[in-house]
């Protein structure tokens, strides 16, 4: 089996049909989506392409890349690009074997299933905890869904006991890849998601690597001994290989059994065959990647002197992630940049303007060290920001660091009050799902004003953006309150509450969304203390600021 040859790659076509293709179909005009039987194969996948594409048909010019773009080549053409390649994708045989190890023949064998992240580990089996992921759910595997299976863990690699390396980004990182809409005209295909990802030749090269390495190895190291790659022991840097070594990073020693194969149904695919995989063997001390690697699919962040990559963390991908994601975060807490395809691509005007909407799909593993807790992945819109020069995206990050900084507060108010509700002492526990509550809730209306506040830079119409803030600001205080007194609290029955708490939980949380450091936080001026009117100070009465209530 090759994988240049054979059509394996699972995709949708535009008519709802369902088939499989070679690579040398991947700019096949009807093909618009990936379609494997897992989320995380789907990730694989469009990686797999995008690196494929990085390999074979990398432009030198910006111009080019957007001629490319507009123009994909025929299946022949691709094809031909392919073919220089070929020989170093072969699945099985005594030889060189794609993302398997070179010299790795003999073992004691694992099943198959440990080649998925979630599969229960050994101490898991052990003390029978293997509660919500069960074991010998997946027995037998086709070649296909085998090489999606082996691929995904080389990516993905999280920590695996002794000498058992994380991938070149850590275990589970994120990945973000600029994508395009369906359902846009003019039609678009796979073929743009994917090409939007692969950089101009000069540019990629100059992220990792040593573009004079000629040798095969350097670029993709299962074509030889690990310790050709890598000196025993050792650990492997960016000046020690190609450039496209980070996009065929191997970090596992993992050798498939392709002797012992049965007949009948994968378990993943449902199809049939008369090759299917049940099992591997492995060894610790693999490539050991260490050292400046910058990949150019995944977000990074500073810690002291160094750049790591972004991982996703419990409660998921939203739009409180938006702007790090897009557009990079730049203040004294943080330092976070965004994707190298995705700043690349908004910062030069030949590439970004390609004449239609985007977005961004994000996905990845949440790990715990070995544990796999979630798989998290989301699409959200960049609307027409790829048409936007490099002041009006300074703009928009200011405006929408003050968005957020608010609702991370107001967030944080929501969720003090219902703990002190509910709770006469410092309550411990998890409360994110009040976090994801006032998120969630609060998401529709973040993009609605994100869509104006873009579409006014573009029309160079945007000024203060005053009265957006106002707006936001409004909303968070409804949907806090709302939360609070019919959601939260206010859904509990009475009888088992303590009122007297519950109203103080209530005043002060009014208190805090009408206070002074909401404001604060969204950059909105202070409001004006008044002066009680005779009457109300005779009262013991204070006036009430204008424009401070909660829509």
């Amino acid at each position: 089996m090759n994988l240049l040859d054979d059509a394996w790659l699972p995709v949708r076509l535009r008519d709802g049909q369902h088939l499989k293709i070679s690579p040398a179909e991947l700019s096949r005009a009807d093909v618009v989506a990936f379609d494997a039987p897992r989320a995380d194969f789907n990730g694989a996948l469009a990686q797999f392409g995008i690196a494929l594409l990085q390999t074979v048909a990398a432009v030198e010019t910006a111009a080019e890349w957007r001629q490319r773009f507009h123009s994909p080549p025929d299946r022949a053409t691709l094809g031909d690009g392919l073919l220089s390649v070929r020989a170093h994708f072969e699945f099985d045989g005594t030889g060189a074997r794609f993302m398997q190890d070179l010299d790795l023949r003999d073992g004691d064998p694992v099943p198959i299933a440990n080649l998925l992240i979630e599969t229960p580990g050994e101490n898991t089996l052990k003390n029978n905890c293997d509660h919500f992921v069960k074991r010998h759910q997946v027995r037998r595997m086709c070649p296909h869904c085998a090489a999606l299976a082996l691929f995904t863990l080389q990516l993905n690699a999280p920590a695996g006991g002794a000498g058992h390396r994380t991938g070149l980004r850590g275990g589970g990182p994120l990945t973000t890849l600029l994508v395009v809409p369906a359902g846009i005209e003019p039609p678009r295909s796979l073929w743009h998601s994917l090409w939007l990802n692969v950089l101009p030749a000069p540019v990629f090269e100059q992220l990792n690597g040593e573009r004079d390495r000629a040798e095969p190895y350097a670029r993709m190291p299962w074509l030889a001994s690990i310790h050709t790659v890598q000196a025993e022991g050792g650990a492997l840097a960016p000046t020690q290989v190609h450039p496209l070594h980070v996009l065929w990073s191997m970090p596992r020693r993992i050798r498939l059994d392709m002797d012992n194969l049965d007949t009948g149904d994968c378990d993943l695919c449902q199809q049939a065959s008369a090759h299917l995989i049940s099992r591997y063997v492995t060894r610790n001390y693999g490539l050991n990647y260490k050292g400046a690697w910058r990949h150019p699919l995944s977000p990074y962040y500073a810690v002291k002197d160094d750049q790591l990559p972004v991982h996703p963390q419990p409660g998921g991908l939203g739009y409180r992630h938006w702007l790090a994601l897009v557009l990079g975060v730049h203040n004294d807490k943080r330092q976070i940049e965004a994707a190298a395809v995705v700043s690349r691509f908004l910062g030069d005007p030949l590439l970004r303007r390609s004449g239609t909407d985007l977005q961004l799909w994000s996905f990845g593993f949440d790990m715990d060290n070995m544990k796999a807790r979630c798989w998290y992945e989301s699409t959200m819109p960049l609307y027409g920001l790829a048409d936007c020069d490099a002041a009006a995206r300074t703009q928009l990050r200011d405006v929408l660091s003050a968005w957020l900084a608010g609702a991370d507060l107001a967030a944080s108010y929501v969720r003090n009050a219902v703990k002190d509700a509910w709770f006469s002492a410092d309550a411990r526990g998890d409360f994110s799902h009040i976090d994801a509550a006032f998120w969630s809730r609060t998401e529709p209306v973040f993009y609605l004003l994100l869509r104006e506040t873009v579409a006014s830079l573009l029309a160079a119409s945007f000024s203060d953006g005053m009265d957006a803030k106002n707006r936001w600001l409004r909303h968070l205080q409804s949907t806090a309150l709302h939360l609070f007194e019919h959601d939260l609290v206010g859904a509990g029955p009475i009888e088992r509450q303590n009122m007297a708490r519950v109203a103080r939980a209530h005043n002060q949380l009014l208190a805090n969304l009408r206070g002074p450091k909401l404001r604060a936080a969204l950059a909105l001026p202070a409001l004006l203390k008044t002066s009680p009117s005779p009457a109300r100070k005779s009262a013991g009465l204070k006036n009430k600021p204008a424009g401070n209530a909660a829509a």
